[in-house]
């Protein structure tokens, strides 16, 4: 009579090494890719940025002017929709002044997926694209706060905006661009 005997049962060190390695793969997999993104959501709700504070509360009126001491408190230097390349993207970008001459890119009605490693990005590529060349003349501004809802991010004094003609959300991780607006 012939007896087989199983792999596993023969060979212990082999199952071990197996289960292992299979672990070892989910959390690769889990760190890396971080695919639990896809399902959670990072809301942001930051109110328009104001000389007070830098980033905090203010008031807008499209134009942003305050009629009592005839400067405009907020000034919209330019505005500009989303649109996707690797993700849907949706919302606005803009780029405003303060009085005080400081600079913000702000993201308004904003949403797109969620992501590992995203960034946002001042680009000298126009947001038509081509997507894969947003990230060979840019300014980072920041990681994306939240991948939903309003939010702030100051643009250094010595950024040239001139250069710059669109705002852009990126993923460093993958080298995509989930979507892009024009902002020059």
């Amino acid at each position: 009579m012939i007896r087989i005997r199983s792999v596993a049962a023969a060979h212990p060190l082999i199952t071990g090494v197996a289960m292992l390695s299979a672990v070892g793969v989910l959390v690769f997999v889990l760190v890396y890719f971080q695919p639990q993104k896809l399902v959670i959501d990072d809301r942001v709700s930051e109110p328009l940025p104001s000389l007070a504070s830098g980033a905090g509360s203010g008031t807008d009126d499209g134009a942003a002017a305050d009629g009592k001491q005839g400067e405009p408190a907020i000034e919209t230097l330019s505005r500009g929709d989303f649109q996707s390349f690797e993700h849907s993207t949706t919302g606005q970008a803009r780029v405003i002044r303060l009085a005080d001459g400081s600079r913000f890119l702000r993201f308004e009605q904003f949403e797109t997926s969620n992501g590992p490693d995203l960034r946002v990005y001042l680009s000298a590529t126009p947001a038509e694209g081509p997507g894969e060349t947003f990230d060979d003349d840019y300014v980072e501004v920041g990681e994306l706060k939240g991948n939903i809802g309003d939010q702030n991010y100051s643009i250094p004094a010595d950024v040239e905006l001139g250069r710059l003609r669109s705002a852009v959300v990126w993923c460093e991780r993958f080298s995509v661009a989930f979507g892009a607006a024009p902002v020059g």
